[in-house]
């Protein structure tokens, strides 16, 4: 039976293994990879750890859906980051050893705001730029997909907006994480994936053409996902880098190109560079579209801390049954986001 329970074990075990297949290479070019492909879950490599071992995109993903567990709200999601970055919560093995220049430095400013008792708000557009458009918002944003399921588009865009932003503050981050969410939660309602991937298609279609949200010109970025068909184009077309849009077109087209969750990751995990973080964001997917048992179970045998991810996916899964729906007592103030 395919029910939410499930889905959440799916989504956060499908992820955090898609993670764990990249680590050893991540930074390695795709003509290594196609010689000598990753086939099997290893270890050591890049950064020399052992197998199973799942990086800040794991992490990040974990530190997300523990906070869940207690409803939406924006501060204790930044609490829980800053716990990571600085004192190793949600850390595979005890310590951290990967993390991306701009999530550091935006994690820095999140501590300094606690440690003020400033309110936690997203990073005013108006002080991102273009560069600020790495993959770090979108690896860690699936487990909104549960709290978001049943809420209008528009508070979706508004919640989705303010995590990514907790990083990640420039809009096309949120974009991508906007549209990952959609497959994400029409995943949740049926299995066939081209049919989710027209129903995200339609979604963004009709929320851009009358929302003042996005500029045109800013969404032309994504044409090849919202106008046409990213699993149809051919690999070499396809870029695995640390850039948010590539990362969201590489995890889609691997999807697209696979028929089991075994497939589809280890295409992610093998176009090279990035490979943990386009291992997790189709890992994730993956999970969802053919579900836990589809996992190989030595994969996630040899997964840290498997026994933990699976206690707090069954925790936010009885969280979200339960109506923990809190809002956000400070991302919010008189109807307007802080630091807009």
């Amino acid at each position: 039976m395919f029910t939410i329970s499930n889905n959440v074990r799916d989504a956060l075990i499908g992820l955090v293994v898609g993670d764990a297949l990249g680590v050893p290479v991540e930074f390695v070019d795709r003509d290594t990879l196609q010689a000598a492909p990753v086939t099997d879950m290893r270890g050591y490599g890049t950064h020399h750890q052992p197998p199973g071992t799942w990086s800040d995109d794991g992490s990040l993903t974990l530190c997300l859906a523990e906070s869940l567990c207690q409803g939406y709200q924006l501060g204790d999601i930044a609490e829980k980051m800053v716990l990571w970055a600085m004192h190793d919560h949600w850390t595979a093995r005890g310590s951290l050893f990967d993390i991306g220049i701009t999530t550091q430095k935006s994690i820095r400013r999140l501590a300094h705001r606690l440690e003020t008792h400033q309110a936690i708000s997203p990073i005013p557009e108006a002080d991102a730029t273009e560069m600020d458009n790495g993959n770090g918002s979108l690896m860690r944003i699936l487990p909104l997909a549960f709290y978001l399921k049943t809420k209008p588009v528009d508070e979706r865009w508004r919640v989705i907006s303010e995590v990514s932003g907790l990083t990640h503050g420039h809009i096309r981050a949120s974009v991508a994480c906007f549209i990952y969410l959609s497959v994400a939660i029409h995943l949740l309602e049926k299995r066939d994936l081209a049919q989710c991937y027209a129903k995200m298609q339609q979604e963004m279609h009709a929320f851009f053409d009358s929302s003042p949200h996005v500029r045109t010109a800013e969404l032309r970025h994504f044409d090849r996902i919202l106008r046409g068909n990213i699993g149809s184009c051919p690999m070499s077309e396809i870029q695995s880098s640390g850039y948010v849009v590539h990362t969201l077109e590489a995890s889609l087209w691997s999807l697209a190109n696979s028929e089991n969750y075994a497939g589809a990751v280890l295409k992610a995990v093998n176009l090279g560079k990035d490979s943990d973080t386009t291992g997790a964001v189709t890992g994730g997917l993956a999970g969802l579209l053919y579900g836990l048992e589809d996992i190989p179970v030595l994969w996630v045998a040899k997964l840290a801390r498997k026994q933990e991810i699976l206690q707090l996916a069954d925790a936010l899964n009885q969280a979200m049954a339960s109506g923990n729906q809190k809002n956000d007592p400070v991302s919010n103030r008189d109807g307007q986001l802080l630091g807009d």
